[in-house]
């Protein structure tokens, strides 16, 4: 899986984005001298995480032969100090990046249903992969 990105002469922070067959943007708000062309970095992480969501709790509903008629996700981020944060599960003493989030399902569902489709929203590959953390190796490669 591969996503590149690419920043052309004059365009301050306006971010052309390929992944595959795919072509979008991505900006920062004008209030930061951007162009707001297109989503900011968080916001396309959150929307990552939110399609994610939305795609596995359809895709059981699909396997398991349930009735779903809709499913939506809002995800918002802050940064918070841990010492301010009860819900969070962090052991650290300093500033933590916080998710939050919210998934509407509708559908014809009885309690024991329900209760897995709760779990299952939590399961998606991508909100795993943000939990667990990730390690990142960077090649910086300088051209001329």
């Amino acid at each position: 899986m591969t996503a590149d990105v690419k920043i052309e002469p004059g365009a301050q922070f306006s971010v052309e984005l390929r992944s595959g067959s795919h072509l979008w943007h991505a900006d920062e708000p004008t209030d930061v001298g951007g162009a707001d062309t297109g989503p900011n970095p968080y916001e396309l992480l959150l929307s990552s995480v939110a399609a994610c969501t939305c795609i596995t709790v359809s895709l059981y509903c699909r396997r398991k032969g349930w009735n779903l008629h809709s499913v939506s996700a809002s995800y918002t981020h802050d940064r918070v100090h841990a010492n301010d944060c009860d819900d969070c599960e962090s052991e650290s003493s300093g500033y933590i990046d916080r998710v939050r989030s919210q998934v509407f399902i509708e559908g014809d569902f009885d309690d024991d249903q329900r209760s897995r489709l709760a779990d299952i929203a939590r399961r998606c590959p991508v909100h795993k992969t943000l939990e667990r953390g990730v390690t990142f190796t960077t090649e910086t490669v300088f051209a001329g």
